[in-house]
């Protein structure tokens, strides 16, 4: 079964910021190479599901044009809002994923310690709105911790290669370390066409 929004609740009750993403280093570092990873300086639309506090969100604003962020526990969305308040492209809502996935496209789709908390069925369906949402030659990103945890039902390896298989999908770029393991896929075109590199983008290639 997916881990149950009481868990969440409650890591929320003790702590506004239950992971310390403010201000480990850790958390830090791999922001920076997440961004990093984003083969193209600027997107048009993105999307930030499970924003938490909004330490990655403030980050990703400064690449889009337009930024939608969510969690599905209230504290945390209204404490991202409050972070990101003067930044009036980026909007933050409290939505419960995959049930509540907003409708339109994106260029942009984040997906950052997120998808080992979804039992396999669930996480089925969320990345097939999240490839359908997905604008071709668009960018999704996966970060996720890589060691066992008991509310976690995979590790980042373990999530690696479910990703490979998801359809509509290309690996562009694949880093991994001892804790986590940061992946970033192009959407394929409805023809077959395959996602520019950046290289490419700036004609190198």
């Amino acid at each position: 079964m997916s881990t149950p929004a009481s868990y969440f609740e409650e890591m929320y009750q003790h702590s506004p910021d239950p992971w310390h993403l403010a201000d480990r280093w850790y958390e830090q570092r791999k922001y920076d190479l997440t961004l990093a990873a984003l083969p193209q300086p600027l997107y048009r639309r993105g999307f930030e599901p499970a924003c938490s506090v909004g330490e990655l969100t403030s980050r990703l604003a400064e690449r889009c044009d337009s930024l939608l962020a969510c969690d599905r526990v209230a504290s945390a969305a209204t404490t991202a809002a409050r972070r990101t308040a003067g930044l009036s492209h980026v909007r933050v809502e409290q939505r419960t994923l995959p049930e509540e996935w907003p409708e339109g496209t994106f260029d942009l789709i984040v997906l950052s310690e997120l998808l080992y908390y979804f039992d396999a069925a669930v996480l089925d369906v969320l990345m097939c709105r999240a490839v359908a949402a997905l604008e071709p030659g668009g960018t999704l990103v996966t970060v996720h911790w890589n060691h066992p945890v008991e509310e976690h039902l995979a590790t980042g390896a373990e999530l690696a290669r479910v990703l490979a298989e998801v359809p509509g999908l290309l690996l562009t770029a694949d880093h991994r370390e001892a804790d986590f393991v940061l992946q970033t896929f192009g959407r394929v075109g409805p023809d077959g066409r395959r996602p520019v590199s950046a290289a490419e983008r700036e004609g190198l290639v």
